[in-house]
Formats: structure tokens, C-alpha cells, sequence
């Protein structure tokens, strides 16, 4: 399999929402984030859990606004900006292949690259617990799920399942990855692996 070249990644749409969230925390609560870092760490909260709670009940925040203020104090306020996470972005990746899914990684650089073939506009966006790809929208998600098989998380709306491809029951439940493939060897990267993917792709047009 032919080495991945390197990834730029795109801010993850999670973060840019917080960071608006963020800027407009002074119109929506009567106090910047600063001011509601410095009060909660007066508290000496046990944990998260418990900080948004006080916020909850203590200032009538909703829980949006809470959860923002609890991530903040506990992972630093810079974890909000650009830079930070794109930063932290490969760090997300390598994490998600260390130990015993190591072996994956090549793996999942060979269905990246894929991906990315699919068009210019594909973003790639690592969380911690999987890799999104985007266009307007998550078309598709990679995801050790096993030490042994790499799952290719796909939105394909109320399609149903034929082949290889897997029903996640998320269509069901409104989820945006609805249908899966297992991906344990490269010859698991065939031509219906291909065509799921492109599909995605084509439908987040």
C-alpha cells in the first residue's frame, strides 16, 4: 500500500460552534467566558458533572452553556481555538493507533486516501474516538472499532443493506452514519468498499 502523504486537517464544525458559542457567551449569560472560568474555580468542583450542574440550578444556564464553561475549566480555555486544535488533531490520530490497533493504521491511511481521491472539497476533521470526513456534512467516519478491523462508517439514509455493508440502525435513530463496512485486510479495500464510499460522497452533494 502506498505511504499517505500528509494530511492537512480542517477545524472540526464542533469547534467552530463552541467558539461561537464562546464569543457571544457575554450576550446569552451576562458574563464573558473569562468571568465564568474564575467563578467556578472558586467552587473547587469535584467534577465536570457537578460543575454544570451548579450552573444549572445556581444561574439558570442552559446546558449547552454549561457544558462549554464545565470543558473550559477542566481542558483549558485555549482548547477552543483554531490553533489548539489543530494541533492536537494528529495527536488524536496517532492516539486512536496506538497498542495493539497499531497494526490498522495502514489500513485506515489507505481508506483515507480514498477519501480524499473522492474530491477537493473533502475535509478531514480527527476527534478522539474517530476520524470524520466531510463535505457539507459527515459523509463518512473511520474507526478502529477491534484490534483487528477498522470500521468505515457511512451516511446512506434509509438504504438498505446488501453486501458487506452493515445497517447501524442509525437512520432509524437520526444519526448521520447509518450503514458500516469492516475493513480487516486490504483486500477488504475492493471495489464495493469503493463504490459505498463514493456514494456517501455523492450524497452529501
Amino acid at each position: 500500500m502506498a505511504k499517505l502523504q500528509p494530511v492537512v486537517y480542517s477545524l472540526h464544525p464542533a469547534v467552530a460552534h463552541a467558539q461561537a458559542m464562546a464569543e457571544n457567551l457575554a450576550k446569552t449569560t451576562g458574563r464573558p467566558l473569562a468571568e465564568w472560568l474564575k467563578l467556578v474555580a472558586r467552587q473547587k468542583f469535584a467534577d465536570a458533572r457537578t460543575m454544570r450542574q451548579w450552573l444549572k440550578d445556581e444561574h439558570g444556564l442552559g446546558m449547552s452553556s454549561c457544558g462549554l464553561i464545565a470543558d473550559a475549566a477542566i481542558e483549558g480555555p485555549d482548547t477552543l481555538s483554531v490553533e489548539a486544535y489543530l494541533r492536537a488533531a494528529p495527536a488524536y490520530v496517532d492516539a486512536l493507533f496506538a497498542g495493539p490497533k497499531a497494526a490498522l493504521r495502514p489500513l485506515y491511511e489507505e481508506l483515507l486516501g480514498l477519501g480524499l481521491k473522492l474530491g477537493p472539497d473533502v475535509k478531514v476533521s480527527p476527534c478522539k474516538t474517530f476520524v470524520p470526513l466531510y463535505r457539507k456534512h459527515v459523509f463518512a467516519q473511520l474507526k478502529p472499532s477491534t484490534r483487528t478491523r477498522l470500521d468505515l462508517g457511512l451516511a446512506l439514509g434509509g438504504l438498505k443493506a446488501t453486501g458487506r455493508l452493515v445497517d447501524t440502525g442509525g437512520f432509524a435513530k437520526k444519526d448521520r452514519i447509518t450503514h458500516r463496512i469492516g475493513i480487516s485486510s486490504p483486500s477488504d479495500l475492493d471495489a464495493e468498499t469503493r463504490r459505498w464510499l463514493e456514494q456517501a460522497y455523492q450524497l452529501d452533494a
